[in-house]
Formats: structure tokens, sequence, C-alpha cells
């Protein structure tokens, strides 16, 4: 397939996989008549790396994944950063609850409304929002 035929199939421009395959993300593809050629194996590869960037891992990241050579040590850094994602989800979880609250909530002011204050103090208790550095 062409790269822009493999672009469409995940929404992306075709730069973006040009930018991939240069930074080492996305192997080269075979060039027909000058002109990219993609396989199958580049469909998978292309996918992990938009669910990858989907769930917040950076480029960087992603390529050290790759390049890993051991599954002990890909396991490892998928095992990190799926407990940051569990953790970012808890917290938009959170944040939702508090917004369809506010969306529903009857009270003029909807910080004096005594549901929202259990709300936040619920949210306080069971997500630790990230610490900035002192």
């Amino acid at each position: 397939m062409t790269i822009g035929e493999l672009a469409a199939r995940f929404g992306v421009a075709p730069h973006v996989l040009r930018h991939w395959e240069s930074a080492g993300l996305l192997q080269p593809a075979a060039r027909v008549n000058g002109r990219r050629r993609y396989q199958q194996e580049h469909v998978a590869r292309v996918a992990v790396i938009v669910r990858g960037k989907e769930a917040g891992f950076s480029l960087r990241q992603l390529a050290e994944m790759f390049a890993t050579p051991q599954p002990e040590q890909r396991r490892e850094l998928l095992q990190q950063h799926h407990a940051r994602l569990v953790e970012r989800i808890a917290q938009t979880e959170a944040a939702k609850e508090l917004i369809e609250h506010v969306l529903n909530c009857p009270a003029e002011d909807f910080i004096q409304c005594p549901e929202f204050q259990r709300l936040v103090e619920a949210v306080e208790l069971r997500v630790p929002f990230p610490s900035t550095p002192s």
C-alpha cells in the first residue's frame, strides 16, 4: 500500500509516517519506482504507535519499547506505563464525576452544594494528584 493509504487507515497525515521512519519507529518501506510501499507488518507497527501515543507514550518511550531486545525489559517498561495510565484514568473519572454533578446540580452555587462537597472529599481521598516539584 502507498504512504497515503497507510496514513488514511489511521487518520494521520503521510508526513507523520515519514517522521516516524526518521525517528526509527517505523521501518522504512520498500520503494517501487521511488515511492514507498508498505506491507501488513507496517500496519501493525503503526497501530501500536497510534494507540501508544493515545495512551500517553512519547515517541521516545515507544522507540525504547521497540528497541528493547529482552521481553522482560519490554514488559517492565509497559508495566510502568500501565501504572501511570491507570492513575490518569482514575483522575479523569474523578473529574468526570465532578463535572456530571455540576451539570445536574440543583443548587444555585454548586460550590456550596453538600453533595458536591462530598464528591470533592471523596476525590481527595481516593485520587492522589501528581505532586509538583518543590
